[in-house]
């Protein structure tokens, strides 16, 4: 059985993650098996979403843990990789400086991409494959910076679309006032052509939800648990959240 090993890294608003799976080929069947997931909390966002430009002292930070992952992706022996940087390094007015300068420092090269590009990863993501071909879902990935909805219909993507709305810049008040009309606008569309429709979420604080839930064995979420928890967050504090959740 042959093997080779592909990486992907991602360059988000929150975090930096570094992602390499073995690739094994047998006959006519193609399995993908996670070798290997880094997660750097960075928080550009941070940055972006208050001053429209990254630091230079998360520069240096973001060169560094490419660095190690370029490291890390010798030492595996990767085929080919990809990068990819979202929302934060979109917004950041700085952000194509950085990257020539980090690219000239690791060799990574550095694709940003769109927010439309983005919700087609999703996608492409072999998702499909795992859905009922007969229900339709609404795939929802809250990121730091941005947020992309995906419906899927008879096994295909019928729709997709991101928004500038995540988490870091919820938490910050830095939403643009337009963005939670285009999303109320979308699924009011959405929902008028549609019913019965299953919602599946993801990101890191939709994982915590699940993870923290009673839910966690069965993976789904109801909308009183999602509530009831929600209730339970609205009145902590941000440190208090990372104290007694570590959210």
């Amino acid at each position: 059985m042959e093997t080779i090993k592909f990486a992907a890294i991602d360059i988000g608003s929150n975090a930096i993650r570094l992602l390499i799976k073995n690739i094994l080929e047998d006959t006519n069947t193609i399995y993908f098996k996670k070798s290997s997931l880094i997660r750097v909390p960075i928080r550009l966002g941070e940055d972006v979403f208050n001053k429209q430009y990254i630091s230079k002292e998360k520069e240096k930070y973001l060169a560094k843990s490419l660095a190690a992952f370029r490291n890390l992706m010798t030492v595996h022996n990767i085929t080919s990789y990809r990068a990819c940087a979202t929302s934060a390094m979109r917004d950041a007015k700085n952000g194509s400086d950085i990257i020539k300068r980090i690219t000239q420092k690791t060799g990574i090269q550095i694709d940003v991409i769109t927010g439309k590009e983005e919700a087609l990863i999703v996608f492409e993501n072999r998702i499909a494959e795992m859905l009922d071909a007969k229900k339709k879902y609404l795939y929802v990935d809250v990121g730091g910076g941005s947020t992309e909805i995906s419906l899927f219909e008879r096994g295909k993507c019928q729709y997709s679309a991101s928004f500038n709305l995540g988490t870091l810049r919820l938490r910050d008040n830095k939403v643009p006032k337009n963005e939670f009309i285009r999303l109320k606008e979308s699924l009011l569309d959405i929902c008028s052509e549609s019913d019965n429709i299953e919602i599946i979420g993801s990101g890191g604080n939709i994982n915590r939800f699940i993870k923290l839930s009673s839910s966690r064995k069965r993976k789904k979420l109801t909308y009183h648990e999602f509530k009831t928890f929600f209730d339970e967050l609205s009145p902590l504090s941000n440190e208090e959240r990372m104290i007694k959740y570590d959210m």
